[in-house]
């Protein structure tokens, strides 16, 4: 991966291992997993499933893209699915298929994975998210692909499985995938004992442990950046304005406003801002709107400069991992306020490295926004704590180490299964 070879088909590394990816090209997490093997000899490829979005135009990463998109791309590291050549015979099929009642919107990108795999024949294929997992698990039954690789299947946080494994309606869908990969990758405990009460066996569980899914943080370089104590700094980082089933926004600017007049002087800076989250915006006072600087999705590299000019950093949740975004505060020397979920309270100590606060509580999140803005000893003290705890738990170099072999190990024990089955 260390430079672009001129045709996509030729590989960098010829009999090295071949890992192809699949998930969302747009997440920071994709990104920065991937670029873990940044200069190491594997032969790298991406595909962006439908209804995901596709990467950016200077992530150099192979990528298949069944999304389509106006315009040149870079055949060299580029191909698409639809494009003006072949526009004329998908929409020939469309009818065909249509008037024989067999129609599905996947099914163009479904054989077209299908065809990458058995031509390309990666050694391993890492789905990235529980979404992405059952895309590549419909293709792998429906074309008989369970011989062609190891199967590492990375599941978020506690988005993908903490309630979803709870619907009767969903479990069994859930369970028959979680089954059928060869390694799950997770960042934390809990998702590994969901997946065991739904018949994972203990040795499909990742054989490296829990992993952040950035694959670790920099710690080196974001503490570099520090200037002077942390509680010098004035700025709240409230770095996914979410409103979304796994975390609300409504009671963090409630709290905000319940907060504002013992914080000041501050500013407020919000990232990844969805629709449903800033219309809550206009709400506040147009004082407080004066002091907060509104944004949506940014490169990962200005969100990591933004942590480093952090007092605070915001992120209550219902649900999560062990976040990347607590551990990147850590690493730049802002105070997490996050909520006591099980996949947090065994990593920190309330008042020692973060301050709790239930998401729907906003009095909890004001009174440890009001803390945070107001304890100046504890923000220096934390910040001094949590980077030696970051470098223990979720160290990038570390965690590099450990992937690499990881992959090196899958890769030289061949397929686990004879696939007995018809291809379609």
């Amino acid at each position: 991966m260390a430079r672009v070879n001129s045709s996509f088909d030729n590989d960098l590394y010829p009999g090295r291992p071949k890992i192809l990816f699949i998930g969302p090209g747009d997440s920071t997490h994709t990104h920065s997993w991937v670029d873990l093997l940044h200069d190491e000899p594997f032969n790298v490829r991406a595909f962006i499933p439908p209804n995901m979005v596709s990467p950016p135009q200077d992530w150099t990463i192979r990528t298949y893209l069944t999304a389509y998109e106006r315009g040149s791309i870079d055949c060299a590291i580029r191909k698409r699915l639809i494009d003006e050549g072949r526009a004329k015979r998908l929409v020939q099929r469309y009818v065909t298929l249509a008037r024989k009642q067999s129609w599905n919107s996947n099914k163009f990108a479904e054989e077209w994975l299908a065809q990458i795999i058995r031509h390309w024949q990666p050694d391993i294929i890492h789905t990235f998210s529980l979404a992405a997992g059952e895309f590549y698990f419909n293709v792998r039954q429906t074309y008989g692909l369970r011989n062609q690789g190891k199967w590492v299947l990375q599941v978020r946080g506690g988005a993908d499985l903490a309630w979803s494994h709870l619907d009767p309606e969903l479990r069994g869908q859930i369970g028959e995938v979680l089954r059928a990969c060869d390694q799950l990758l997770s960042d934390n405990t809990q998702n590994f004992r969901i997946a065991r009460d739904l018949g994972v066996r203990q040795d499909q569980l990742s054989s490296i442990g829990t992993v952040p899914g950035t694959g670790g943080i920099d710690v080196r370089n974001l503490a570099d950046k520090w200037q002077g104590p942390p509680a010098m700094r004035r700025v709240i980082l409230w770095p996914k304005v979410y409103e979304w089933p796994w975390s609300k926004a409504l009671p963090v600017y409630e709290a905000l406003k319940l907060a504002w007049d013992r914080i000041q002087p501050c500013e407020v800076e919000m990232l990844a801002t969805l629709p449903g989250a800033r219309m809550y915006f206009w709400t506040l006072p147009e004082e407080m709107r004066r002091a907060c600087r509104l944004r949506e999705r940014v490169p990962r590299s200005q969100a990591l400069e933004a942590m480093t000019r952090a007092r605070v950093m915001l992120a209550p949740s219902l649900v999560d991992g062990t976040p990347n975004a607590m551990f990147e505060a850590m690493a730049a020397g802002a105070l997490p306020i996050v909520s006591p979920l099980e996949t947090i309270m065994p990593l920190v100590e309330d008042g020692r490295n973060v301050l709790f606060a239930r998401n729907l509580y906003p009095e909890e999140i004001a009174a440890a926004l009001v803390r945070a803005m107001t304890d100046d000893a504890l923000v220096n003290e934390s910040s001094q704590r949590n980077v030696e705890l970051v470098k223990r738990i979720a160290n990038r170099d570390e965690v590099r180490v450990r992937v690499v072999k990881f992959y090196e190990s899958l890769a030289a024990r061949g397929p686990s299964f004879v696939d007995t089955s018809a291809g379609r």
